[in-house]
């Protein structure tokens, strides 16, 4: 299968994996124990979507070329993605933040009925997770271009 030998794909799945693995042991150091959920959860230092798209795209620009129009294709969702985690994914964050808080206040003037589940807040990420994740996602296809030469 083409798939399983496809370093440029592995590339950018072991930038995701790391990065989510990283938020584990920073929110470990921050909180004092693990929270293994956050392994699955989108948000937080580093930007795992960071990461991955760009691990793709210095691996694609090492692996066609630079001047490639599949690195261009990269390099714009790239770009993309790491605009939209922190404008639109981000505000939504803040937003469910909002509205957490305004059910709660509303729940405590009322004193009855059935208490909502809080809306997700932790969707899209700072300059600096995002900055993170992609230097890490660099330095991961960086990484595996030097160590693991493609045949």
């Amino acid at each position: 299968m083409d798939l399983l030998a496809n370093q440029v794909f592995w590339t950018a799945i072991l930038a995701n994996f790391l990065a989510q693995a990283l938020k584990l042991f920073l929110y470990y150091r921050l909180e004092g124990r693990f929270q293994w959920e956050r392994f699955l959860e989108s948000g937080g230092m580093p930007s795992s979507h960071a990461a991955t798209v760009s691990a793709l795209a210095v691996a694609v620009g090492l692996k066609e070329g630079f001047h490639s129009p599949l690195f261009a294709v990269a390099a714009i969702l790239a770009l993309i993605v790491m605009y939209d985690a922190t404008g639109i994914r981000r505000a939504a964050g803040l937003h469910a933040q909002l509205l957490n808080q305004l059910v709660q206040e509303f729940q405590e003037v009322l004193r009855k009925g059935p208490k909502p589940e809080p809306l997700k807040e932790l969707l899209g990420h700072t300059y600096l997770e995002v900055f993170v994740g992609a230097l890490l996602g660099l330095l991961v296809a960086l990484g595996v271009h030097y160590l693991f030469p493609a045949a």
